[in-house]
């Protein structure tokens, strides 16, 4: 008998000990991590960040957001870096998104905010209500209204939806758990132009991409673009909860005294754990690394699958990827398991990797080669 919700489908693992890239078992067994704790973990489990966090730990580990804090000051300036914004710290990617919500509604005067199909934005309720899947509020109607969604990288979908009422346009630049589907630059060239001259705000959800995920700090980097609001999480403190809203500061004045607010977000271990993260990431060619490792972990998929038929489409960016499948995928990822990798799942028919930043080309080599039997045992090729 579990004491627990039966709410998450759970593997009969428990990890109990970490080292850099693997995961140990409560058996002492060692998995290769091609999930990142669901891209979460970028940078392995990394010395230097456990290090910055138990530092912090000795001094203070909490102090409400009514005092002055110079590590969310830190943090914030290392996101913003050139650009023109401000920063808010809450402790998930759901509140990032929610807090993203009320900004938008708040800072236009309008309601209606539209999404995409197949888009995942979180499970509270104004974060659930914009995710563009059925499945995920099945049960939770009412929802929050004022939320369209249209077709995703159709540019006509999208202009369709459009009224005098429309505060933004929300979207992730690569539909992380629908199945790893990068938007079409010139889709997105041709949304940010429409939204500039019509005064509707652009909505990026950087959770699951942003924090070097892609090759750059940002996804939206190798769109051309400059959003109007960013939300991040997962990556941010390296394993320690932590989300943040990035605001345009022409905007800003929306989220006066007393407009939001949140007890946990932005604490010292947080934004601890956050501070040494962005410092790893901004060494010298670590993003360039990490966008090098991901061609060179697809070029590999692509080589050994090319005449794959239950292999149907390799994509994705950096070190975020995704191989769609007529093959069971749930067996896929036991089986992997099994011979000691951790991968997951998006989508119906679609197998995740998420991978450490700091991952190795040795590493990739070993993944592919188990990717491989896993395949090679599910398929008739």
């Amino acid at each position: 008998m579990s004491y627990l919700f039966q709410n998450y489908m759970r593997a009969d693992v428990e990890f109990i000990k970490a080292n850099g890239n693997y995961l140990i078992d409560q058996t002492g067994r060692t998995y290769l991590d091609f999930s990142s704790g669901i891209g979460v973990t970028n940078l392995g489990f990394n010395k230097d960040v456990k290090k910055a966090v138990e530092q912090q730990l000795e001094l203070i580990w909490h102090s409400p957001n009514i005092y002055k804090s110079f590590l969310q000051e830190k943090v914030a300036e290392k996101l913003i870096r050139t650009e023109d914004y401000v920063a808010f710290f809450c402790n998930s990617g759901t509140e990032a998104n929610e807090a993203a919500i009320k900004l938008a509604r708040k800072a236009t005067g309008k309601s209606e905010i539209i999404a995409f199909e197949h888009s995942f934005h979180g499970r509270t309720y104004g974060s659930m209500s914009a995710t563009g899947q059925e499945a995920i509020k099945f049960n939770f109607e009412p929802v929050v209204p004022g939320f369209k969604f249209a077709e995703f990288n159709n540019f006509s979908s999208f202009k369709s939806l459009v009224t005098k009422d429309t505060a933004a346009v929300m979207l992730e630049l690569i539909q992380g758990e629908s199945g790893v589907r990068p938007a079409n630059k010139t889709f997105i060239q041709q949304l940010v132009k429409f939204c500039n001259q019509h005064h509707i705000l652009l909505i990026i959800d950087e959770i699951q991409t942003g924090i070097g995920r892609t090759g750059k700090l940002f996804a939206y980097e190798h769109y051309d673009i400059s959003p109007d609001i960013i939300t991040l999480a997962k990556g941010l403190g390296n394993g320690i909860p932590v989300g943040a809203l990035l605001g345009k500061r022409n905007i800003s004045d929306a989220f006066g005294y007393g407009s939001h607010g949140t007890t946990f977000g932005g604490n010292r271990l947080a934004m601890a754990a956050a501070l040494k993260t962005l410092e790893t990431i901004e060494y010298s060619n670590f993003l360039e690394s990490v966008y090098h490792k991901g061609e060179y972990l697809l070029n590999c998929l692509n080589k050994i699958f090319k005449d794959y038929l239950s292999v149907t489409d390799i994509r994705g960016k950096g070190l975020m990827i995704g191989i769609e499948t007529t093959c069971n995928i749930n067996e896929i990822v036991s089986n992997a398991r099994t011979k000691g990798l951790i991968i997951l799942t998006a989508g119906t028919n679609v197998i995740r990797l998420l991978p450490p930043l700091t991952i190795t080309f040795e590493q990739i080599e070993e993944a592919v080669v188990i990717l491989k039997e896993c395949f090679n045992e599910l398929s008739s090729d």
